[in-house]
């Protein structure tokens, strides 16, 4: 696993996360497969700094024991580094700073850094690559969430939903007037939208459907 790894820092300069995991996840398992097993196998305990989803505990308690931090709050510093020590893998939060102390503390057998998020941030990703210990995020994860909300956000206001619901828990319906709670029509308006990363995108597709226009500012010229 350490001659791929090594092959993987010298070509990209850094360690498996964002847009460089794709990359490089073909290469790894179509070539490399017996490293990421002999990786698995090394897996011998994950600390989890905070009580993830349900598939995601049963998909790490099937190959690993977990030493978990089960309290509904970030885990505290001191107790990060103590619950760290001789473990062989961290799934961490945006709240964990994961520096080379935190690494020191797990000591030489830590070799996955893993983070429930979109950024890494609060892992010192060059220190982890001079260790040779692999860090994986989850790009794309919030994606179709996030723009469902944003759209949940501008249905909710153009037809005056919130309101609505107000009127009927305070005074129920009092009668029917053309005027009552009228709301905008979306079909045929122009919706903007600043940035067409994964989320900017979500959302414009979305928009297609309600027949709108949508018009972007991104650094980038996508292709029609």
């Amino acid at each position: 696993m350490r001659a791929c790894r090594w092959r993987f820092y010298k070509r990209y300069g850094r360690n498996i996360v964002g847009g460089e995991m794709s990359q490089v996840n073909s290469q790894i398992w179509t070539e490399k497969k017996d490293d990421l097993r002999l990786l698995k196998m090394e897996l011998r305990e994950v600390l989890v700094t905070r009580r993830i989803p349900e598939p995601g505990m049963a998909m790490i308690s099937r190959e690993c024991k977990i030493r978990l931090w089960d309290e509904d709050r970030p885990i505290p510093r001191e107790k990060l580094l103590e619950m760290a020590k001789g473990v062989s893998g961290i799934v961490c939060m945006l709240t964990d700073r994961i520096d080379a102390v935190a690494m020191d503390s797990a000591g030489a057998g830590l070799k996955v850094i893993a983070i429930m998020a979109v950024g890494f941030d609060n892992i010192d990703i060059n220190e982890a690559t001079r260790r040779g210990i692999v860090v994986g995020n989850t790009p794309g994860v919030l994606t179709d969430a996030t723009a469902d909300l944003t759209w949940a956000l501008m249905l909710s206001l153009g037809r005056r939903i919130v309101e609505g619901d107000r009127m009927m828990r305070k005074r129920g319906v009092t009668g029917w007037s053309p005027t009552l709670l009228l709301g905008a029509d979306f079909a045929g308006k122009t919706l903007g939208i600043i940035g067409m990363g994964r989320i900017g995108t979500a959302v414009a597709k979305r928009a297609s459907g309600l027949r709108m226009r949508v018009i972007y500012f991104d650094p980038n010229q996508l292709s029609p």
